[in-house]
């Protein structure tokens, strides 16, 4: 079993989390803002945490994804330095590394692509990128392609050799000096699929657990996610889902997506594949400004930690922190705040702590057991190892699973037979283990 099949994912966005989201003015010496993540390395770890995916780390414009030099720490962050002693420390407490890689395009500010801002056609990096006659908007005499229509992100050119061998020395080079396990590869659904190939053999070759993920919104994850590309994708499909199915009190939407991604009858084959589930995350509104009912968030999370997949959870969210995306990006990003262990962090912790434990949640197949429009259940096995969870999302309930044997309610440590209805209080849930 690889490290990530038995992981939970707590998501940083550095640059909001030290509240460093002024634009960078590449003059000021680097301040060590990242080293306060070092304070935080004992809460993350009661949490149940056994991995952090940092958002973009390396010297930016202003928001990481215009990255401006893939080889040093933002420097509104810190220094490699800073980011290696982080490193360093969350590997001591068991916890692994991801880091966001931005390879499909650079900010303005990046080297080669201010040298063909300087020298136009003379310049020897002008193949790096997309150029063609014309004017930009920003008025370059010339005109370039933006991502999605965005010219402050400048695509880069991943069928050029010299770019492809740069970004894989890139990655070499974190590796070495920051030990990092794992990338998360930034509109993952935007790149060259055959690059995609050439980064999977790369990153194997470096360790052969190292972890790739990518982002992707719908379509056949397939297409992404196989034994020659990416070993996980965001799951987008189930995070509407998740939270439209509390919201419009109608348990069969979650229950459509998971059967319909790993049932028995699946017709979209990820069974055995280990997707990247999550409520919340740097660019949707944050879950307890989504949630109509504020009381669901102890099932949602349930329904997250125990759904087939990989759960991360943005940082912040676990003390049901708002954020409402229609006030712009930085609303979602803001400078976390230490606060006292709360009733929605302790369940956390118990649900993360179980999903490193229960090679059922990590490994195990899925089947519905009952589901109507308020309630919801389901069972993972695997080699013996059964785990049921019960969501119910209205008013008190009896669920009948009819599963007999002796269980153990992880969240309250009470026993029972499911071989007779258990009763689960309104808005709220279980989660069993077989004893």
């Amino acid at each position: 079993m690889e490290w990530y099949e038995k992981s939970s994912f707590y998501h940083i966005y550095p640059l909001g989390y030290c509240g460093a989201l002024e634009p960078n003015d590449f003059t000021s010496e680097p301040v060590s803002r990242i080293l306060s993540v070092l304070d935080d390395i004992p809460r993350i770890r009661d949490l149940g945490f056994n991995a952090v995916y940092f958002g973009p780390v390396f010297e930016s414009s202003r928001h990481g994804y215009d990255t401006a030099d893939y080889t040093r720490i933002d420097r509104r962050l810190g220094t490699n330095s800073d980011f290696k002693k982080v490193c360093d420390a969350l590997h001591k407490n068991g916890i692994r590394v991801i880091i966001d890689g931005v390879f499909n395009h650079v900010g303005r500010d990046f080297w080669a692509f201010k040298d063909v801002r300087a020298n136009r056609w003379e310049s020897k990096y002008k193949d790096w990128f997309h150029l063609r006659d014309g004017r930009s908007p920003y008025d370059d005499n010339f005109w370039y392609e933006g991502w999605e229509g965005h010219f402050d992100l400048v695509k880069l050119n991943l069928y050029n050799g010299d770019v492809k061998q740069y970004i894989k020395d890139c990655i070499t080079g974190w590796f070495q000096e920051f030990g990092i396990d794992g990338l998360r590869l930034d509109v993952a659904y935007c790149l060259d699929l055959n690059f995609l190939k050439e980064l999977h053999g790369h990153c194997k070759w470096l360790r052969n657990d190292f972890w790739l993920m990518g982002e992707t919104l719908h379509g056949d994850y397939n297409r992404w996610m196989n034994p020659d590309m990416l070993d996980s994708v965001t799951n987008y499909e189930c995070y509407k889902g998740l939270y439209s199915s509390f919201n419009d009190m109608n348990m069969f939407e979650i229950a459509h997506s998971l059967n319909r991604q790993f049932g028995k009858d699946s017709w979209c084959l990820y069974r055995g594949k280990l997707l990247y589930s999550f409520v919340d995350n740097h660019d949707v509104s944050r879950i307890a400004t989504m949630l109509k009912n504020k009381e669901h968030l102890n099932p949602i999370y349930s329904l997250l930690f125990t759904m087939p997949g990989a759960p991360a959870v943005y940082y912040g969210s676990e003390y049901g922190w708002e954020g409402d995306k229609k006030s712009g990006d930085d609303a979602l990003r803001v400078k976390f705040e230490k606060s006292e262990a709360t009733d929605l962090t302790k369940h956390i912790a118990k649900l993360a702590e179980f999903r490193t434990e229960s090679e059922a949640l990590a490994l195990g197949d899925y089947k519905q057991l009952e589901l109507h429009n308020h309630d919801y259940a389901f069972k993972r096995e695997y080699n013996g190892d059964i785990v049921v969870s019960m969501i119910n999302a209205g008013e008190a309930h009896t669920f009948n699973v009819n599963i007999g044997d002796e269980f153990e309610d992880i969240l309250s440590g009470e026993k029972f037979d499911l071989s007779q209805g258990v009763p689960v209080e309104a808005h709220s849930s279980r989660v069993f283990k077989k004893v």
